[in-house]
């Protein structure tokens, strides 16, 4: 498998201060990763660094061998709830329609093909019969599948996803991982901030455990270790029991 997601040497800082500290990591294609760590650990800003929604200090980051710009179409990014304005006034469908302005030429505007397409995306996330609703009528589960909608509209090839299971239903949570699931058996590449580690090993295929620096990289149960893991959450020893992780 090639590799997808490059970084070398990634240095990121906030007002002189240093959040992420020189990562070094290869994720390849057809993987389901999570990004997990203690908060201020840096995942939300490693996730945008590698967007180029932040500045770097220094530091390279490929996706699929080149630099984010060149390959922007192939990215969707759902990002963090809070983050988004939702008493914006946009119904479902114009959401979701939104993911199809990447592939549509400068100054084109969607017809009938792609309102076909965006409907299919909110009948995969079970939404399609909110689709004429305001966006902020919806409940957070519900506004988090209609961005995943908006994610599928694009047709992307990697996937980037910001804490999505923040706030939500269950029934919702167990739609999108399913989603993401399938978007990983077609060959994708999908990146999660996470924040529940009781479901990892449920969830992922790899993890990225962060704390400014990376702690540890690779397969669910080598991440999960008691020795990798206290180095993250160094004085957190009863959270650490709460998840399942035995010191």
């Amino acid at each position: 498998m090639i590799n997808t997601i490059s970084v070398k040497n990634l240095h990121v800082s906030y007002y002189g201060k240093e959040a992420i500290n020189g990562i070094n990591l290869s994720v390849k294609a057809g993987n389901l990763v999570g990004i997990i760590g203690p908060n201020g650990a840096g995942k939300s800003t490693f996730i945008k660094a590698l967007l180029n929604l932040i500045p770097i200090d220094k530091g390279e980051i490929e996706i699929y061998g080149s630099s984010i710009n060149d390959v922007r179409k192939k990215i969707a990014y759902v990002p963090q709830r809070s983050q988004i304005d939702w008493d914006f006034p946009i119904h479902v469908l114009d959401t979701v329609l939104i993911g199809t302005y990447p592939s549509l030429g400068i100054f084109k505007r969607p017809k009938k093909k792609e309102k076909e397409w965006a409907y299919e995306c909110l009948k995969k996330v079970g939404m399609e019969s909110f689709y004429n609703r305001q966006i902020g009528e919806l409940s957070g589960g519900q506004q988090q599948r209609v961005f995943l909608a908006r994610a599928l509209a694009q047709q992307a090839e990697v996937f980037f996803l910001d804490e999505p299971f923040v706030g939500i239903d269950m029934a919702s949570e167990e739609t999108i991982i399913h989603l993401l699931k399938d978007l990983r058996d077609q060959g994708k590449t999908v990146v999660v901030v996470h924040h529940d580690l009781s479901k990892a090993n449920d969830y992922f295929d790899e993890l990225v455990l962060l704390n400014k620096e990376l702690i540890g990289f690779g397969r669910v149960d080598d991440v999960l270790q008691p020795e990798v893991m206290m180095r993250a959450y160094e004085g957190q020893l009863s959270f650490m029991k709460e998840i399942g992780v035995h010191v």
